[in-house]
C-alpha cells in the first residue's frame, strides 16, 4: 500500500524475478546503482516479495526508506515497483532564511 506522498516508479524488466532480487540484495551488484554510503544500514530488510533499505539523510531532509517490490510479469520477466517513502517528517524547513514566525491566535 502506498501513500500519496510516496514516490512510486513501476518497471517491467526482461530479467526473471530471481535475477532482479539478486541485483537489489547482493552488495556488489547493488553498489553500482545504490551506494552503501547512501544507506543508513546496507543490510536489506526482506519481507516476502519486498526488499527495503533505510536511506541515510541529513537535516533538513526527512528520513526515508526505499523498497523494491519484485513480482513476475505476464511475459516471463519481472514487474519491479520502487517505492520511496518518508519515514520521518523534516524538523526544519529547507528554504528558511531565518527564525520561524509564530502567529497569535
Amino acid at each position: 500500500m502506498t501513500d500519496e506522498t510516496d514516490l512510486v516508479l513501476d518497471y517491467d524488466l526482461d530479467a526473471p524475478p530471481e535475477k532482479v532480487r539478486r541485483a537489489v540484495t547482493i552488495p556488489e551488484f547493488r553498489e553500482q546503482w545504490l551506494p552503501t554510503e547512501d544507506l543508513a544500514d546496507p543490510t536489506p530488510v526482506e519481507r516476502g516479495a519486498r526488499v527495503s533499505y533505510d536511506m541515510k539523510e541529513e537535516a533538513p531532509w526527512p528520513d526515508s526508506r526505499v523498497s523494491f517490490e519484485i513480482s513476475p510479469n505476464e511475459r516471463g520477466g519481472t514487474r519491479l515497483r520502487v517505492v520511496h517513502r518518508m519515514t520521518r517528517t523534516p524538523t526544519e524547513v529547507a528554504n528558511t532564511n531565518g527564525p520561524g514566525l509564530k502567529m497569535a491566535a
